[in-house]
């Protein structure tokens, strides 16, 4: 056995820290990236950590890779072309359920293989929740069927995760073998696919709950009796005063916000504009009811008690927007307060609810509401400042934006066509071997940029930093555990303990216990922390490292359990209303069973 030294002692307690900040989320995730790699590099004599290694993960393969797949994805969404398929799902399915789900799985899957899944989910979380509506379908029937399907679409490419990059080198590195190529899970992930598919499309609709009522969004969030509409008399002291400066003004401590103005037959947001308010004018206003009622005394207005504020009322295709947000964990306003962000005055945006990430609404008070990763948010804006919202990359938009890219008859634009032909030359070229997949990317990302496909300040905009930091952080974490013999150590331990298991039971093992750490810290941490310990593992049961490495890496992508395991669960959670029980319900039966189907087709078609 490897003597236990001080070094693997230090290198496992900086493991242990970090996975419990992991779950904790007492930190951001790539806070304590950095944090990993200053304190990696400034205890070098037990690390065995020097300044290059420490800073490898910024120049590895992998990062680049998944830095330039994120602005290349970037260029797919923006062209529009995506959402041309919205229409066409809409013929196809014609109101039915079972075919709606079966076009978002079927389509979610193979897009997400060669475009990173996350811009993926976040261009079809609106398209599936506006077609839900329009069948007349709970949304929370297909939202979680949506992010699954991307999460095994990301399972036939090397670059449809990326955990599949990193695990491409952390495989090369532990075994001196060349990494994956381009298709090399797509046999196995083609498998895998169809199986999760099938589950998705038979068993999954039974285990989903519909927690979300369709076409009814005020009601979805309980906003209903908190909007009211008013009739402005001559005599109103509101009268002569801008509609947007109503709640700014005398009227500031009883939290109420004017959200539009009807005049005539005519709307306009309050935010959205500086016309005053005119006798005979009819204002819907938000606030709590026994506020509304004192509003209305002190305000000299008139209560319209049969005046009920629906969608209809807050959504209006022409010019106002009633839209969801989802708070990314990316997200630049994470920590702050909505007044703090001044979303009412820089984006001209009035909160309706907001939905905690464990269910809870708050419909009040929200200048102090601090803004958490994976709340929901219902507002209503112009459709020009949902646009803008979409593209900030401070919020994903769940809800159908009017998107002008799109030509007028329904087709892709010249743009559009070039930008697949981009994401095509890029696949094409590291799938021949021509050049690494990391140069192909970069040239491809180069080669949007000079033909008008995205420009170079959305390049950098779309690159998920957060993601970048921390696979800067976990990279040399993992190697640590090399350079101080961690890994053969773990390894020779967990070779003891298999000495009475058959080595196809081993295999599974790790598979699921990837999986599951998947779900509690990330997938890309669980691959860096595992593969080697597996390569080592079965270079000691004398099996193919290979079949051990892909099982890993297919493990990293089943974080099914939990709605923070994977970013495209907590894309859904909100526009779907989930509970954090719907994914633990619906994700480990899909888990057993794939971690049957990953281990068998593993022996299957490359062998022990």
């Amino acid at each position: 056995m490897v003597a236990i030294t001080s070094g693997m002692l230090v290198v496992f307690g900086l493991v242990v820290v970090t996975m419990a900040l992991f779950v904790t989320e007492a930190a951001p995730p790539d806070v304590t990236a950095i944090g990993v790699i200053v304190a990696l590099v400034v205890l070098e004599p037990w690390t065995g950590v020097d300044l290059q290694t420490g800073l490898s993960g910024f120049s590895s393969a992998a990062t680049i890779t998944i830095l330039s797949m994120y602005a290349l994805s970037e260029g797919i969404r923006q062209t529009g072309a995506i959402r041309v398929l919205g229409d066409a799902v809409a013929s196809f399915t014609n109101g039915s359920e079972g075919r709606l789900l079966a076009a978002v799985v079927g389509l979610t899957g193979p897009i997400a293989g060669v475009v990173n899944n996350t811009p993926v989910v976040a261009v079809f979380v609106p398209m599936v929740s506006d077609l839900a509506d329009q069948a007349n379908i709970s949304p929370s029937k297909l939202l979680i069927p949506l992010s699954y399907a991307s999460m095994l679409g990301g399972t036939l490419t090397l670059v449809g995760t990326a955990t599949n990059l990193v695990a491409s080198e952390a495989y090369a590195e532990a075994t001196g073998l060349p990494p994956f190529s381009m298709f090399t899970f797509t046999p196995l992930g083609a498998v895998v696919f169809v199986v999760g598919a099938g589950y998705l499309l038979t068993v999954a609709p039974r285990l989903l709950p519909e927690r979300i009522e369709p076409g009814n969004r005020t009601g979805n969030y309980g906003v209903e009796p908190f909007l009211a509409r008013v009739l402005v008399p001559a005599r109103s002291p509101l009268v002569g005063i801008p509609a947007g400066e109503v709640s700014d003004d005398t009227y500031r401590d009883l939290n109420v916000d004017i959200l539009d103005v009807l005049r005539g037959g005519e709307h306009f947001i309050a935010a959205d504009s500086d016309r005053e308010v005119e006798s005979r004018d009819i204002l819907t206003i938000r606030g709590d009811p026994a506020t509304i009622r004192r509003f209305c005394d002190l305000a000299d207005l008139r209560f319209l008690p049969r005046a009920s504020v629906t969608d209809a009322e807050l959504d209006r295709p022409d010019r106002v927007a009633l839209v969801e947000l989802v708070v990314p964990r990316e997200s630049g306003l994470v920590g702050e307060t909505i007044g703090g962000a001044q979303l009412r005055e820089r984006y001209d945006a009035a909160v309706l609810a907001v939905r905690r990430r464990g269910g809870d609404l708050i419909r009040e008070h929200f200048r102090d509401v601090d803004l958490q990763v994976g709340d929901s948010l219902l507002l209503q804006t112009t459709n020009e400042t949902a646009r803008y919202l979409r593209d900030s990359g401070d919020f994903v938009v769940t809800s159908e934006v009017a998107d002008e890219l799109i030509e007028d008859n329904g087709e892709p634009s010249p743009t559009a066509l070039r930008a697949f032909a981009v994401v095509a030359a890029v696949i094409g070229l590291a799938a021949i071997g021509v050049v690494p997949i990391a140069i192909a990317a970069l040239g491809g990302v180069a080669a949007m940029v000079s033909l008008g496909c995205l420009s170079a300040s959305d390049a950098y905009d779309a690159v998920s930093w957060n993601v970048i930091f921390l696979l800067a952080g976990v990279i040399p974490l993992g190697r640590a555990l090399q350079l101080t013999g961690g890994v053969t150590l773990l390894s020779e331990y967990v070779g003891v303990a298999a000495t009475y298991l058959p080595v196809i039971v081993v295999l599974a093992a790790f598979y699921l216990l990837t999986g599951l750490l998947a779900n509690v810290i990330t997938p890309v941490a669980s691959v860096v922390l595992l593969l080697p310990v597996a390569v080592d593992t079965a270079f000691g049961l004398g099996a193919d490292p290979f079949g051990f490495a892909i099982a890993v890496t297919f493990g990293g992508s089943t974080a099914f359990m939990t709605p923070i395991g994977y970013q495209t669960n907590l894309m859904v959670y909100g526009p779907g209303g989930y509970r954090f029980t719907d994914y633990l319900r619906v994700g480990a039966p899909l888990q057993l069973l794939l971690t049957v189907v990953t281990t068998a087709g593993i022996v299957l078609i490359w062998g022990l």
